[in-house]
């Protein structure tokens, strides 16, 4: 066998190892959805953090209680608080059925719980990045405006997250929509007003003034500086995380999802797709697992071979919800 033979053979077998790790890891990510539901409705927790779980509880218990006060009120109801206890638990029983909920719940938990993390080990303020202070001060008025809209939505998602809070109007616009239905469903005993309540949310709901929104708007004005958002240093999480969503074409939360300890070959991927250096990419990787080495395999291959590699994963096959 020549040189250039057992090169492509040592390639080949290097990428059929990853692809192995890759779905393993995608297996982790397929059973995660189901196992959350499971926990969330009991007491019992085997898998995931306390403190995980009882938050995505209060989040379907805010959105329990944000649709019943405006189911309550369109139905003109005199004791609307005791309309609210008395339906409450059923209501977010109701809500953790909805796997794509369920999950995004988790991932928004999971950020807010990184970016505590980054504050202690990177010092990363969790509101005011340093490339958000200098956007905002920067002479680009547009950037400048986009920037402050981002630290304001950003403060607002901390603040939330203390209080286990999740605004209906903060939903992805699709998953808000997909809610939506399933509490009209939740009510058909109070068909007429749910009705009107949602009709009311929907013409409320702008998805471009969400945090999400703000975020996308930021990361597609900084164009072809949008790798300055790939140092989460510099940029923070949510900038990060959005930056690299979009760079490598993946879901956001997905790319949230492999900042966890087991998604950490799906992590190198995603930085080698974005272009990283190797350098650049292990002190990103580093911040993000700071007693973990980078996979020795993700540093051997191009950017367009890891990109395959993602694109070519099913993180949720096998998920029967989903």
């Amino acid at each position: 066998m020549n040189e250039g033979a057992l090169i492509e053979q040592t390639a080949d077998t290097v990428e059929e190892s990853l692809r192995d790790a890759l779905a393993s890891g995608d297996a982790v990510l397929a059973t995660a959805r189901p196992v959350l539901l499971h926990l969330v409705n009991n007491d019992r927790d085997t898998l995931f953090n306390d403190e995980i779980i009882a938050r995505v509880r209060g989040i379907l218990h805010d959105i329990a209680r944000q649709w019943l006060l405006a189911l309550a009120e369109a139905a003109q109801l005199p004791h609307r608080d005791r309309f609210v206890e008395d339906r409450i638990e059923s209501c977010a029983a109701g809500l953790s059925e909805n796997a794509e909920l369920l999950a995004h719940a988790h991932v928004l938990t999971l950020e807010a719980q990184l970016t505590d993390r980054l504050l202690e080990t990177s010092g990363v303020d969790p509101v005011l990045t340093a490339l958000i202070q200098d956007e905002a001060a920067g002479s680009d008025a547009v950037l400048a405006g986009l920037a402050m809209a981002v630290l304001a939505a950003q403060a607002r998602f901390m603040r939330q997250q203390a209080r286990m809070a999740l605004p209906l109007a903060e939903l992805p616009g699709e998953l808000f929509h997909q809610v939506v239905v399933t509490l009209m469903c939740l009510s058909a005993d109070h068909a007429e007003p749910a009705a009107r309540a949602a009709a009311r949310l929907r013409a409320d709901y702008a998805e471009g003034q969400s945090r999400l929104g703000a975020l996308s708007r930021f990361v597609a004005a900084l164009g072809t500086r949008t790798c300055q958002a790939l140092a989460v240093e510099e940029a923070g999480l949510a900038i990060f995380s959005t930056a690299l969503a979009t760079l490598v074409h993946q879901e956001r939360d997905l790319i949230i999802l492999s900042f966890s300890e087991r998604q950490k070959l799906r992590l190198g991927l995603a930085l080698r797709a974005a272009e990283l250096s190797d350098g650049a990419l292990r002190e990103q990787f580093n911040h993000i697992h700071p007693r973990a080495a980078v996979p020795q395999q993700v540093l051997g291959l191009s950017a367009d071979r890891a990109a395959a590699l993602l694109a070519a994963a099913s993180p949720y096959a096998g998920d029967p919800v989903s």
